[in-house]
Order: C-alpha cells, then structure tokens, then sequence
C-alpha cells in the first residue's frame, strides 16, 4: 500500500489543503492521503489554536473523503513533534506501507532548519508540490535534490505537469504542479478576528467548528 504523508498545523483546515491532497492522490496513484496534524510543532508557535482543537477540525474535513485517513501520532508522541520522530513512528506501526512525504516547495526548501535533516530525506520517498509564491526552480538552493534547470523551469511553465528523480539519499522525489488555489490559513483567522465571513474557504463543518468554539478570535 502506498500512503501520502500530509503533515501540517491545519490552523485550520481548508479546501487549499484538501484539493491538494486529492491532486497528490490521484496523479501519482497513492492507496491513500494521510492527515498528520502537529501535535506540538517546534517551529509555529504564534496563534496556534490547541492540538485537540486542529484535530478535531481536520476530522470533520476528511470524513467524506474513503481515500483520506487522519492520524492522532503527533499528538500521542511526548515532546516536541518532529517529522522524523513521526515517520519512524508510523513505519514501525505499519511496517507494510510505502510512505511517502508531501511537502510544500518552501517547506522541503526549509528542511536544513529541521531536525536531523539528513536522516529526514532517506527515511522515506518525497513528493514535493507547487506552492503559490513559489517556483521549482527554486529547489536548486536545496542541497538536497539535483534536478537540471530546463526541467525545473519547464514544471514551472506548465510545459510538464511531474518529474521523478531520485535524491542522494537513494529515496525517489516526485514534483508535482497543482491546480493553484490562493487560500491561507491565515488570512482565514485574520478574517475570523475581523468577524468576516469565511464561508467557501473551507468546509462548512469546520466553519461551525471554528464559530462555535469562538477559536481565532483573540
């Protein structure tokens, strides 16, 4: 089985993040998309509503979707919740699974920040995707993966819509163009602290969810 890792704050949830997820699931055949919420990210700390909280709005989100699962590992492990820390976790847990991490362009960019990096990117196959603001070609400041211009350009013109290559690590990244949608979550909790709708941006039941535990308001 081949599973999608998609972790994240989720502060909240929105259709942003789940088209993408569908996008990775269907283009590249994935059995399944996985939800990581962060448990206690190391990094994010400002205006985070509470583990519990992300959880449960992630949960309501995905609940109609059979090839999306949701997983409560970063909330379960002690301590500060870190990607490798999650990986090996849900290896030894499902050792018969094929992991695959999804991240954001900026996000794989920002690896050298993360906790063992190097461990990271031969833990398990990555699938990196488009991020608004953006540009593959930008992924040749990562030391992390080797990819000729021509081809990062071509993605980013649209002239090819994936590319696989493999990272010095042995593991295989894929790139991935998606369907751009400009929703953020935190214009999502600007808008709420305004009083603002926010109907459209996200699902209606983590809309409610928000509304009726006054979340993002202060």
């Amino acid at each position: 089985m081949k599973v999608g890792i998609f972790g994240g704050t989720f502060n909240p949830i929105h259709y942003g993040h789940l088209r993408a997820a569908e996008e990775v699931r269907d283009n590249l055949g994935l059995d399944r998309v996985l939800f990581v919420p962060s448990g206690n990210p190391p990094l994010k700390t400002k205006d985070i509503a509470p583990a519990c909280h992300r959880f449960a709005m992630v949960k309501r989100a995905v609940k109609d979707n059979r090839f999306f699962q949701l997983s409560d590992i970063e909330s379960r492990l002690p301590g500060k919740s870190y990607t490798v820390r999650t990986i090996e976790a849900l290896q030894k847990e499902k050792p018969q699974v094929e992991f695959s991490l999804i991240l954001g362009i900026d996000a794989f960019l920002d690896i050298p920040n993360w906790w063992r990096p190097e461990h990271l990117v031969a833990l398990s196959h990555i699938i990196v995707i488009s991020r608004p603001g953006y540009a593959f070609l930008d992924l040749q400041r990562s030391p992390y993966i080797k990819i000729k211009k021509q081809i990062l350009t071509t993605l980013d013109a649209s002239g090819i819509e994936s590319h696989r290559a493999t990272l010095p690590s042995q593991r295989e990244a894929v790139l991935l163009r998606l369907t751009p949608l400009l929703i953020s979550s935190t214009e999502i909790r600007r808008l709420v602290q305004l009083g603002n709708s926010i109907k459209y941006l996200l699902p209606p039941a983590v809309q409610s969810y928000i509304m009726n535990n006054k979340l993002y308001k202060s």
